[in-house]
């Protein structure tokens, strides 16, 4: 393992959450699902699945940038029997999740309301690990719905999603609702789609691991549990590095951020299960930097490729955050800064270089052991040019 390599393993492990952190979230995300399937629940007969999406999901969480921010943990609610897009509209769902959270608040003794979103219940938790909780309402899609998304998928020619993943994840997807749709109180067949767990599912093959998440079979609800956290891959190490990068570059302006389905998506696709950080890393940013190049603004989601990530660059609405434009920065200068890591042996301006672009503080002996050097300290009236840095300044 060359220095390159253990500096940037260092780094994740850095940006690693806690076990603790994921033993709390665990532990709420329970609570919840037994909650809704309880059997005073209105929820009880509805085979309630409640399982996590997003970066706990895959594996690819990070620390807040700041002790004052909260962990955010994305779930969703599905009532997998007794509810369908002609039986109740998208309000009756989401009033009858919303209903059981609230009942749940209560009963808890949550200090803070549960605040409604446009497609989710917000669940905040303020006590010793402060944790948000997206709770998203969802039943099975339709068959035929179901059918259009594999077609959708077969016609893609997805890289690696062979005719079985391809059928296994369509499978998966769910309607979810949507506040702001004119058919939200209507009874109606044209619900979202939405695929977080045939997402997950792509991703684990994308890994070369087989799906994870331990299922804990309760009475009347199935809750999966957060899986991955104590074992990663080299996937799921560059992701973390990526999202960390750009969490730093855009601390003071987040909703121009670009979005990190994105950047999960392109480093999956230019994942080919290489063992090395450095390499598998370097393979991400030369497909961010293809699609930086690209005209395109269209990045289908593998396992529905009809929904674009990137919708937003296009929309006027959004037209102010320049999201193309602070995607295609963000890319130049990650590829920058992470080109120029370990050019010096200089400890102290190698972590004051970390410190500065991934707002983690390594070990000075660790990265001395790395280095294979004894610490030095710069004097400041030597510092004239920004190029003595390992990684260059600028955003």
């Amino acid at each position: 393992m060359n220095k390159n390599e253990k500096i940037l393993k260092h780094m994740v492990e850095l940006l690693e959450l806690p076990d603790s952190a994921y033993e709390k979230a665990v532990n709420r995300y329970e609570d919840i699902g037994e909650w809704l399937g309880r059997d005073e629940s209105l929820c009880t007969d509805n085979d309630v699945h409640v399982f996590a999406q997003g970066s706990f999901r895959l594996g690819t969480a990070i620390r807040p940038l700041s002790n004052n921010e909260e962990y955010d943990l994305d779930l969703a609610c599905n009532l997998r029997s007794g509810i369908t897009p002609s039986s109740h509209t998208q309000k009756q769902l989401k009033d009858l999740i919303g209903y059981e959270l609230k009942a749940y608040r209560e009963a808890r003794g949550i200090k803070n309301k549960v605040d409604e979103k446009h497609r989710c219940w917000r669940l905040e938790y303020a006590d010793d690990l402060s944790f948000h909780m997206d709770v998203v309402p969802c039943i099975p899609e339709l068959s035929n719905v179901r059918d259009t998304v594999f077609e959708s998928i077969q016609n893609a020619q997805i890289k690696g999603m062979t005719e079985n993943l391809a059928r296994d994840v369509s499978a998966l997807a769910v309607a979810i609702t949507d506040d702001r749709r004119d058919d939200y109180k209507l009874i109606s067949d044209d619900w979202l789609i939405s695929n977080p767990e045939g997402y997950a599912k792509w991703f684990d093959s994308k890994m070369q691991a087989s799906q994870s998440g331990l299922k804990i079979a309760l009475e009347h609800a199935q809750v999966d549990d957060i899986p991955l956290y104590k074992r990663k891959t080299t996937l799921q190490r560059v992701v973390q590095l990526l999202k960390r990068h750009r969490d730093v570059m855009f601390a003071n302006a987040p909703d121009s951020k670009p979005i990190s389905v994105i950047i999960t998506t392109i480093s999956s696709e230019s994942y080919n299960g290489e063992s090395s950080i450095e390499e598998s890393l370097n393979l991400a940013l030369n497909k961010l930097k293809d699609f930086a190049n690209s005209e395109s603004h269209f990045l289908p989601n593998p396992v529905n490729p009809q929904e674009n990530f990137a919708d937003r660059w296009s929309m006027p609405q959004y037209e102010g955050l320049r999201l193309k434009d602070n995607y295609i920065a963000w890319v130049d200068a990650a590829i920058r800064d992470f080109k120029y890591i370990g050019v010096s042996d200089d400890i102290e301006l190698l972590t004051e270089s970390i410190n500065n672009k991934m707002s983690v503080k390594p070990s000075k002996d660790k990265l001395k052991d790395i280095l294979g050097v004894t610490a030095k300290v710069s004097a400041p009236a030597i510092i004239t040019t920004p190029t003595a840095k390992p990684w260059v300044s600028g955003n």
